[in-house]
Parts: C-alpha cells; structure tokens; sequence
C-alpha cells in the first residue's frame, strides 16, 4: 500500500486530494497547522498531523511521525491580492514564506528518504496565474512562479535516482478559500488610484464561466502521482487548460 503526504488539507484542494487518494486505497498522511479530525472519515489508512509549513521544528516532526513517504504533495499556500502599492513588504515576505520557502522545507526534508530509496514522486500545486498573468496578482503569481522554476530545475536533480517531479497548475477556484484568506491580507484596501481597475477585473471574474473544482485538482495530482508519462505540468481545471491551449 503506497503513502502519500499532503500539506494543506484543512480545506479547498488539500482536503479533496486526501479524500481522493483514501477512496482508492492509499494511505493517507493529512497535514495542516490546526488538525481537525471531523475533515475526512474515520479510517486505519488516515493520519491527521499538524504541519506548519514555515516552521522547521513543525517539519522535522511531521516528517518523523510519518515514516516512509511515497509521495509528496505540496499544496499549502496562501493568498493575497492587491496593487503592489497596497502590499506590505511584510505580507509579502508571508507569503513567499508559506507558498515558495515552505514548498522548499518540505522537500528538502523528504528528500533523503527519496534518494535512498531511488523512488518517490513530488507534487507540486501552484497556479495557473503563472501561465497568464493577471493584475492585482504580482506577489502571488511571483511566489507560485518561483515553484514552477524550483521544480523544472529539481526534477533534473532528482532524475538519476528516479524520483519524479510534477507540477500542477490549477485554474480560479471560487469553492475554495482563496479569497478568503487572500481578503485577510487586504486590511487596507484597494489603494484608490487602483480602484476601477480593481472593480473592472472583479466584474470580468464574475462573467467567467470557466473554472476550477477542487475535484479538477484531485483528478490532476493523482496523474501526477500513478502516471510517469505525465508531462512536467498538468493544467486542472476548464479554465487552467483553456489558457495553456492559447
């Protein structure tokens, strides 16, 4: 029975992946900063552990108590969106915290095992905002984009050893709390010289028929696991795989 660890299952795509994987007979390793054992359904193949992805301490003990790794997903992250001018450079240096250096711990952490084993896959979930830009994104896209680039590079590291490395790159997802946890990070506001901008991509948001599921990415990440002939990045979502078709 193979393993699987994923980082940020406490809502959105992290949970719907621990649920996919458990439905086909994986085991399952859920992490999240607050672990909630009300999540996903009672079961011998399940472990909730606590992860904070910024925290090396929080790392070396998630990876300890969970034993030999099959595969690893990345998908913590955090959001923010705003004009660079309403961004504090503190907000920024969070989020490339969680969604770039935290991606880079984790790794990092799991990678012994990897090596020594010569197998293992890694996940990595970033966004397709690193396909086609957008406004209002520059931090988010440029945290996620540094994973793109951190991936592509170690996936020639690791590949004497046969580990693989994927990518995959979800579209907008309105189920999830991406606004949610990106509107935390908005206390200030839309700096006022920005304002009809800000109402004129909102409104386009709104119009899109398009879209990402948290399913779409379940669906993407388990390619990434099962299949080696997946390619590099693999779009989830209607929206995500329109844009990498124009």
């Amino acid at each position: 029975m193979k393993t699987i660890l994923i980082t940020g299952c406490s809502s959105g795509f992290g949970l719907e992946i621990a649920r996919h994987f458990h439905e086909r007979d994986w085991r399952v390793i859920a992490t999240m900063r607050s672990p909630r054992t009300d999540l996903l359904p009672p079961s011998e193949r399940l472990r909730v552990l606590a992860l904070d992805v910024t925290d090396p301490q929080s790392i070396r003990q998630a990876v300890a108590e969970a034993g030999p790794i099959d595969v690893l997903v990345n998908n913590a992250g955090i959001g923010v969106l705003n004009a660079l001018e309403g961004i504090s450079m503190d907000t920024a240096r969070e989020v490339f915290e969680t969604n770039t250096l935290g991606t880079i711990a984790v790794t990092q952490a799991l990678l012994p095992q990897f090596r020594q084993r010569q197998s293992g896959v890694i996940v990595n979930v970033t966004s397709s905002v690193t396909l086609r830009s957008l406004p209002l994104l520059s931090v988010y896209t440029a945290s996620k984009a540094a994973v793109n680039a951190f991936t592509e590079s170690l996936a020639l590291e690791l590949a004497p050893y046969q580990v693989r490395v994927r990518l995959v790159l979800p579209g907008r997802a309105p189920e999830t709390r991406f606004g949610e946890n990106a509107r935390a990070r908005m206390t200030a506001g839309i700096p006022e010289p920005y304002a009809d901008l800000a109402q004129h991509i909102f409104a386009e948001w709104q119009q899109s028929t398009l879209l990402t599921h948290p399913q779409d990415v379940a669906e993407a990440v388990w390619r990434a696991a099962t299949d080696p002939s997946t390619p590099m990045r693999i779009a989830a979502g209607a929206d995500a795989i329109e844009w990498t078709q124009d």
